[in-house]
């Protein structure tokens, strides 16, 4: 972070760091590292699955890379906001990838990067949308998770309700046109804002008891 900082201040030209994937320098080069690497794990016959949470998606150049891994046969789930120029469900193009945007109560602007790595997730949380103006033109910063029950957690539990979310989720069709979720289940409605919000009140109250 040190060494960061010194990059804002003009002290440092550093580009690659241990942990953290900084733009302007190297997060799109090292998103699409990873994305690709996903794809040779689906060409090879491993664990292979990408998802990822963010607000906005127009970099022609990561889309590109999402496109190709989904040729390759890896299920890509975006929970995209915002604009997000890549066309899911396109045959042999896009079919193993789905688009949602969820808008609710609260603003959403967390970011999550989720590899499966042949068994060995790999998952990132920062401030980057992937969209030019933050991969060329702004400081971004993305941090691994390390722990493993954190890791468990942002899946299971944080990125499983966006991913079943069928209140406040809309999906988007090869068409460009959004809809609601198909297949929601009477009685069954999830709320992934409120589901978290009342998750974490009681995990609350119940540490303060």
């Amino acid at each position: 972070m040190t060494n960061v900082f010194n990059y804002l201040t003009g002290y440092s030209s550093k580009a690659d760091y241990a942990a953290l994937i900084v733009a302007p320098a190297r997060l799109r080069s090292r998103l699409c590292e990873i994305i690709d690497r996903e794809a040779r794990h689906a060409r090879e016959g491993h664990g292979a699955r990408i998802i990822i949470k963010i607000n906005g998606l127009t970099d022609t150049s990561v889309i590109q890379h999402l496109y190709r891994a989904s040729q390759a046969g890896v299920r890509i789930d975006l929970i995209v906001r915002g604009i997000c120029c890549l066309r899911p469900g396109v045959p042999g193009v896009s079919e193993h990838i789905r688009v949602r945007s969820i808008v609710g109560r609260f603003l959403e602007h967390s970011r999550l990067f989720w590899f499966e790595n042949a068994g060995d997730p790999e998952v990132f949380f920062g401030s980057a949308d992937l969209m030019e103006r933050n991969l060329d033109r702004r400081v971004e910063v993305v941090c691994p998770v390390l722990d493993p029950a954190l890791k468990a957690y942002l899946r299971d539990t944080v990125l499983d309700f966006y991913l079943r979310d069928t209140e406040r989720a809309w999906t988007l069709e090869a068409s460009g046109e959004y809809q609601p979720p198909a297949g929601a289940v009477p009685g069954e409605a999830v709320d992934a804002q409120q589901a978290l919000l009342l998750r974490h009140t009681i995990d609350y109250l119940h540490d303060g008891a």
